[in-house]
Formats: C-alpha cells, sequence, structure tokens
C-alpha cells in the first residue's frame, strides 16, 4: 500500500463528516473527531460494503458482492481531499472518501470508479471530460409532506424573493465549501426549485452532486424545510428532473466547438449517446416512481429525438461562445446515482466517437413528443430492467456485480409499488364497484 496523504484541517475543527455516495447517490460515511483524523487518512475508516448494496430505506439483502456467505465483509473509506469548514455548522468539516478493499483494491461495485474508468479513457484519447449538472427538487413542508405554495411561479422572482430564506444559504454555502453555483430560480410547481453548479471535470462534477444534495438536505431542515429530489413526487406536478451536459476538451479547447456550432466530433459524441438511451435507461431512472415523470408535454423526453435549442427532445445542442458549445441530455431523473449515470453517458458518447456515428435521423425542429419514427425511451421500469438485463454495454461500464446489484433493486422497488394497493384505487373503487 502507498504511503496515504495526511490532509491539513481548517482551523478550529472538531469533526470531520467523511463519506461516500451510496448506490443511490446518498451519502454515507461516519464522523470523526480530529484527535483520530491522522489515523483515518492513513489507515482509512473501515465501514461495511453492503454500503454500496442496500437500498434507499437501508435495507440489505443477498447481493453477488455481499451475503452472507461471505460475511458481509468491510471496506475501508479514504479522504479524496482536504476537508472543508461547513458554515452551517461550526467545529465540523466535511470530505468526501474513495474506498478500497481489505487488501487495498478498488471496490468493484463502489459506482465512483464506474466514473474513474471512463474518465482515465477519455484522457487515453487524448481529452478531458467536462460535465455540467443541472438537479431539480422540492421544498415541502415537513409535517404535510406539501408544497407551501398552491400556484406555479417558474422563474417568478417574487417567488425566489419568498424562498430566499433557504436558497440564500444553499447559494452561500455550497459555494463556500468549493461548489461554485451559477443560479437558482423557482421552477414549473409550487415548491419546486432549481440550483445549477458550475460545470467542470466530469469526476469532480460527480462528486459535486454527492455533497449537493446531501447539504441541500441538512440546510433545508435547518430552514424548517423537507428538501426532496424524488422524480415524481406529485402525479399532478412538475418531476424533478438530473440534466447533464456534456463537452470534450482538448489542449485547453473546447474540441467540441467549430465557430460556436457543434462539430463532426460532438455529433459522433451525441450519436453515441443516442444509440445507447433506452438500454441505460435503468441508470438514470432506477425506480418505477422515475417513469411517471415520462409523459408528453411534461419536458422530459419519451424518445431518441435531438435538436438545437429544443426542449422537447432528448439530446439538446446548445451553441454559443466555443466554450459553451455542449451537448444537453435531458432524460435523468433528480434521485439517480450521478457515478453511474455520468460513466454510462461518458462510455456511450466515447463509443460514438471511436466508431465515427452520426445521429439517426435528422435535428427535429418541432415538436419531439409527435414524432412517430424516433425510437422510443422506455415508458415503464419493466421495459427498462429488460433491456439492462440483455446489455453487454452497462456489463462492460458499471462491471457484472454492480449492474446485477442495481437490476436487483430495480426489480424490489418494481415489485413493491406493484403489490400497493394506493388511495386513489380506494377512492375511485371501493364506492363505485
Amino acid at each position: 500500500m502507498k504511503n496515504k496523504p495526511v490532509f491539513n484541517l481548517p482551523e478550529g475543527t472538531h469533526t470531520v463528516v467523511l463519506g461516500f455516495g451510496d448506490m443511490n447517490g446518498l451519502m454515507r460515511g461516519k464522523r470523526v473527531p480530529v484527535r483520530h483524523w491522522k489515523t483515518a487518512c492513513e489507515s482509512g475508516i473501515a465501514i461495511i460494503t453492503a454500503m454500496f448494496a442496500m437500498d434507499m430505506t437501508c435495507d440489505i439483502w443477498e447481493t453477488p458482492y455481499c451475503s452472507m456467505d461471505n460475511g458481509y465483509p468491510d471496506m475501508h473509506m479514504f479522504p479524496i481531499a482536504a476537508p472543508v469548514a461547513c458554515p452551517w455548522e461550526p467545529g465540523v468539516a466535511i470530505c468526501l472518501a474513495y474506498t478500497e478493499t481489505m487488501d487495498h483494491k478498488p471496490v468493484p461495485i463502489d459506482p465512483r470508479n464506474a466514473l474513474v474508468r471512463q474518465v482515465e479513457r477519455a484522457k487515453a484519447m487524448g481529452f478531458d471530460a467536462f460535465a455540467g449538472t443541472e438537479l431539480e427538487f422540492y421544498l415541502l413542508d415537513p409535517e404535510t409532506k406539501l408544497p407551501r405554495q398552491t400556484n406555479i411561479d417558474v422563474y417568478g422572482v417574487n417567488r425566489s424573493a419568498e424562498l430566499e430564506h433557504v436558497l440564500a444559504p444553499i447559494r452561500n454555502y455550497l459555494t463556500d465549501i468549493g461548489i461554485p453555483i451559477e443560479q437558482s430560480n423557482p421552477e414549473y410547481a409550487p415548491g419546486q426549485v432549481e440550483v445549477n453548479m458550475r460545470y467542470d471535470q466530469a469526476l469532480v462534477g460527480a462528486d459535486r452532486v454527492i455533497l449537493f444534495r446531501n447539504i441541500i438536505k441538512d440546510i433545508a431542515r435547518r430552514e424548517g424545510y423537507h428538501a426532496t429530489f424524488m422524480a415524481k413526487p406529485f402525479i399532478d406536478k412538475s418531476g424533478s428532473g438530473f440534466h447533464t451536459h456534456y463537452s470534450l476538451w482538448k489542449d485547453g479547447k473546447n474540441a467540441f466547438a467549430e465557430n460556436g456550432t457543434l462539430n463532426e466530433l460532438g455529433l459522433s459524441f451525441l450519436a453515441g449517446l443516442q444509440s445507447r438511451m433506452a438500454e441505460m435507461s435503468i441508470v438514470g431512472s432506477t425506480t418505477p416512481n422515475a417513469y411517471r415523470r415520462r409523459r408528453p408535454g411534461t419536458f422530459s423526453p419519451v424518445n431518441t429525438a435531438w435538436g438545437y435549442d429544443n426542449r422537447t427532445v432528448a439530446l439538446r445542442i446548445i451553441h454559443g461562445n466555443d466554450n459553451a458549445v455542449r451537448i444537453e441530455k435531458r432524460d435523468g431523473a433528480a434521485d439517480c446515482n450521478p457515478y453511474y449515470l455520468l460513466a454510462c453517458d461518458l462510455a456511450a458518447g466515447l463509443d460514438g466517437i471511436e466508431a465515427g456515428m452520426k445521429p439517426k435521423g435528422p435535428a427535429t425542429m418541432g415538436d419531439a413528443y409527435k414524432l412517430t419514427d424516433a425510437d422510443p425511451l422506455p415508458p415503464i421500469i419493466d421495459t427498462a430492467i429488460d433491456l439492462a438485463k440483455r446489455s453487454d454495454f452497462l456489463k462492460r461500464v458499471m462491471g457484472e456485480d454492480a449492474l446485477a446489484i442495481l437490476l436487483q433493486q430495480a426489480t424490489r422497488e418494481r415489485d413493491f409499488v406493484a403489490a400497493q394497493v394506493t388511495p386513489v384505487e380506494t377512492s375511485r373503487y371501493a364506492m363505485n364497484l
């Protein structure tokens, strides 16, 4: 084992929050007292490997990598970089971790490692992979679990002011810990907002999403709200998406750009994304609820159409100055794992470049929901599961065990939801049939 660095702590720190993103992108870890920090850096902190093999309710089951047969073994987590002070919790610093097996090898089912591999692949091809992330979420009343507003005021400056007591700390504290925030705004539903992070290298961007969601939940709770990134918390209101923006850079320049437009290299990347969107749907939409977003007219795509500055398509090309030229992929749900999402997207795009692919069909100029010849995206989780089970691409990118565990969770969630009798069914049928 190589000597591990001992990272300095901000002055006045008494506790470090050290954690990583689990299978669902939720931050799991431990609080480390400062007197134990040197040991944590050099030897790591032991934690059960099943953190990568449990659902969002912390239910653990028998999986290919963690089971009763192997005794649910430990792994070690180590800090990725120096912790940063938490302005909202004096004396506490926070830091993301990477993981190793007990014999100091990468943990095969750690989602972060899937993205590390694709970032390294891009570098071997001569590119730096950059990604921008946009996540929507709801601010709800903790007691009623409903928005405190009743009307839609998308981009409304008055609604922004109304929510400023919680959005200002979110923007400012995230910026203070090194996550540059470009803007925030009310979205297309009561209580729904969006906070945009500045684009950066893909691995940095995914790491930031883990911290972003964890910190927003913490700050919102302190301000009297419950923040949720659930894909579709209300059937009659807007769903929460996870839009990703991609560009590859070479020698400090955007390799996708040519006179402010997307060039042939960028179109090949787009074509690679387009060719894999359906089979990797389970990565960006992991629960039955996430597929409730996929309805015509909802700004969530239902097919693999592409176009220029068109929000009805799945793959939107954005032009501007050369630094701004990029591809936006719009199908992800806000509650998915950022490492798996970015890893699979990058892998598909790089495949497209290597194969010299061309986008399928012409650019969509009008309403992509009206197209009859565009390849569909899975409308329900059953279809997504079936496609993913047959996908050699996903096995290659995620690893066979990691994919198996994600599909186990998806199947469990599908079966759990299907076994419920909902209040809607009771109110509709009990008194009439």
